[in-house]
């Protein structure tokens, strides 16, 4: 089996910090194929699902503990589920205790698990009840009590005996810093843009690309067209913008769609259900 194509993730932290914590952030619609400088630790309970990190790929049932290495490709882990599910990720920079963590003796463990990270690693059960649960509290602490408690939840992890590797060698991604940084602009381009229609000849300038080399480097990077990467775009903000009581038409309007029949075809393509059903189906939770 091939693997596909990844597209790069600029993880947006905190000034001053060296990670991030996001809560339940739901993508299950969406097939997000990606890969990011930070490594990841992420936690999902209460459902079955695909575990796809680099070219490993297995199902998961219940739950999923798993840390991944800093630039390894993988698949959103809540993609195609429909039930209810509870997911934590903590995106840690490659320069968290950079030095500390070489120099101390009593980092040795965590420093070895970060070195086994780029194998990808998932945990079994033992290592899910210890820290599943204090993962799932770790936004409700203060930042710097957030730092102590991955730390320790690291030193766990680092010295459990109920992990596997998912790969024989360390994973390495094959896309170029340039290719990266191409993206990246691309990326802030079609987020301070997705209100109004693009062109893809701007894009394509942009990028300093004729407009079919854009469009085959674009595939190439995302698995998607560049018009079915923005559609995406445009439907995960106005899935926010429903959840705090827009109305579907302003939403249809103000995420860059020229009419409601056009943003209602979409919406339901993306996510298999019309803006109103969805509307309705997460008002009563």
């Amino acid at each position: 089996m091939s693997t596909p194509q990844s597209e790069f993730e600029e993880i947006i932290t905190r000034d001053l910090s060296s990670f991030n914590i996001l809560v339940n952030p739901n993508l299950s619609d969406f097939f997000y194929w990606h890969f990011h400088p930070e490594l990841e630790l992420v936690y999902l309970d209460g459902a079955d699902g695909n575990r796809h990190i680099g070219s490993h790929i297995s199902r998961f049932m219940g739950s999923d503990l798993a840390f991944i290495g800093s630039n390894i490709p993988h698949l959103n882990f809540d993609y195609g589920i429909k039930t209810a599910y509870e997911k934590t990720v903590v995106h840690i920079k490659p320069s968290f205790l950079e030095h500390a963590l070489v120099n101390t003796p009593e980092l040795a463990d965590v420093h070895q698990l970060f070195i086994l990270s780029q194998y990808g690693i998932a945990f079994g059960e033992k290592s899910k009840k210890l820290v599943g649960a204090r993962l799932k509290k770790l936004h409700q602490l203060s930042h710097f009590d957030q730092f102590i408690e991955i730390l320790n939840l690291l030193q766990i992890l680092a010295t459990s005996n109920d992990w596997q590797k998912l790969h024989d060698h360390p994973v390495s991604n094959k896309h170029t810093v340039k290719d990266q940084d191409r993206l990246k602009s691309i990326l802030n381009f079609i987020d301070a843009n997705f209100q109004r229609k693009i062109e893809i000849s701007e894009v394509a300038v942009l990028s300093n690309l004729t407009k079919e080399a854009f469009c085959r480097y674009f595939k190439k990077m995302t698995r998607l067209t560049f018009t079915e990467f923005v559609n995406h775009y445009r439907i995960d903000r106005a899935k926010k913008m429903l959840l705090i009581d827009k109305n579907i038409t302003e939403t249809c309007y103000e995420c860059g769609f020229e009419s409601v029949s056009y943003f209602n075809r979409i919406f339901k393509k993306v996510t298999k259900e019309n803006p109103l059903a969805f509307k309705k189906r997460l008002s009563v939770r």
